[in-house]
């Protein structure tokens, strides 16, 4: 995994078509990389397909990077491999280039903590590589072999190398993918509501989670699941989640699940969204998402947003999907009513709250109960024998019962899921044809 950069200063770059480039999204992602940074550079044209920037522009960039004592240059945009190659041939020795996914790919190779987190990091980092292995091979065929500040040296092997690393990787994140689904079906058939959240990164979902799940204990539930999360990050910074985080909660009668997953990044690459597409499977198979946007950013912020997040989230899911404005605590009623309306279209009767602040967070568990499945009702009438009591033990753990009568035989009346509804059916089944 990439080392964390707590002492390397950087340089900021950026190029954008019209307007004026704005460089503080790319400066909070360089700061949670560990970067320091200490200049930038920007310019409004069109792409040169040989430096990106302006050759000038370049030259003025190497000067600020040698003034500054930059070890490396971070641009805000997609470089080329062979865009890359010249710029660093043009920055003082040693000074590494890298763009604005090879800066993500960092930050996520710094928070990978399971197996599968870094495994897809390493997928990832191995499709961003073989573009720029070909074009090594490239240049190294035209004798223009490029050094250490652009692409690195040249290995032969290179390349078919990442492609047996990428198809080694594919087969291991599938058999851990299976062994999700595997759990995920063990959950619904213990009674469980499967429920996602979903948005992109410093919207507040791990905050809300932590709300959501706030006085209840995992530890209960931990021989059945002991992969169940007691805490979740919730910091001011971006991708305190890569993996997935999941707790428990209870939502009126319901034993409900929560995920929370990695958050999604704006203008990232097919390439890299695939690389991370697993991670997304607590999403695209739970029974309900709510997806998670930051109500104190501008309409059209939100609304990309959310155009961007419904791209990605309709692509596989079936799931009902919830909108939840969140921080409400940070704009005041009629902002929220104003951009409520404004959103309409894209987040139809979407619940505004504050997770930070716990505003509405009964409603929205209300809202959570009523989008979920519903349940199904179930009267069972059982012989009196020591299997039955362990029968209604197991449908007090599955199920919200109603009453229990025993007399000479045992009438038990409880909602569940429908799955549990079947089991218990089986069960009692079983116990009538024993008592026989």
């Amino acid at each position: 995994m990439t080392a964390t950069h707590t002492t390397e200063r950087a340089v900021i770059a950026k190029r954008v078509d019209s307007g004026t480039a704005d460089t503080e999204e790319i400066r909070d992602l360089a700061r949670a990389a560990g970067y320091e940074v200490v200049g930038e550079i920007t310019q409004t044209r069109t792409e040169d397909p040989a430096y990106h920037l302006g050759e000038g522009k370049v030259t003025r960039l190497s000067n600020v990077v040698a003034r500054e004592g930059a070890a490396v240059v971070i641009f805000d945009n997609t470089l080329g491999p062979y865009q890359t190659y010249n710029i660093g041939n043009e920055l003082p020795e040693r000074v590494r280039v890298i763009d604005r996914f090879r800066l993500i790919l960092e930050i996520f190779g710094q928070r990978a903590q399971t197996r599968k987190a870094q495994l897809q990091v390493e997928l990832a980092e191995l499709r961003y590589e073989l573009p720029r292995a070909e074009a090594k091979a490239s240049l190294a065929k035209r004798d223009e072999r490029p050094g250490f500040m652009g692409l690195g040296e040249y290995d032969e092997s290179r390349e078919e190398d990442i492609k047996k690393q990428i198809s080694n990787i594919r087969d291991e994140l599938e058999s851990i993918e299976e062994t999700e689904r595997h759990r995920r079906e063990q959950r619904r058939e213990s009674g469980f509501d499967l429920v996602a959240l979903a948005g992109y990164t410093n919207a507040g979902k791990s905050t809300l989670l932590r709300r959501l799940a706030d006085d209840l204990d995992v530890d209960e539930n931990d021989d059945l699941h002991p992969d169940l999360d007691t805490t979740a990050e919730s910091e001011d910074r971006l991708f305190t989640t890569l993996g997935t985080t999941t707790r428990r909660a209870k939502v009126g009668k319901r034993e409900v699940l929560v995920t929370d997953t990695v958050g999604f990044i704006q203008d990232l690459p097919h390439w890299l969204v695939e690389s991370f597409k697993s991670t997304l499977g607590s999403v695209y198979h739970a029974d309900l998402v709510l997806l998670v946007v930051d109500i104190s950013e501008s309409v059209e912020e939100i609304r990309e947003k959310l155009v961007t997040s419904h791209d990605t989230l309709y692509e596989r899911n079936e799931a009902p999907i919830v909108t939840v404005l969140n921080k409400t605590d940070m704009v005041d009623d009629e902002e929220v009513q104003r951009k409520t309306d404004a959103l309409s279209s894209l987040a139809p009767n979407p619940v505004a709250v504050s997770a930070k602040q716990g505003l509405k967070i009964d409603d929205l568990a209300d809202r959570i109960d009523h989008e979920l499945p519903d349940y199904e009702r179930e009267r069972l009438v059982l012989p009196m024998t020591d299997d039955t009591m362990s029968l209604v033990s197991w449908i007090h753990d599955h199920a919200s019962v109603e009453t229990v009568d025993y007399g000479d035989q045992v009438v038990i009346e409880f909602e569940a899921r429908p799955a549990i509804i079947e089991q218990s059916r089986a069960k009692a089944g079983d116990l009538v044809g024993a008592s026989a």
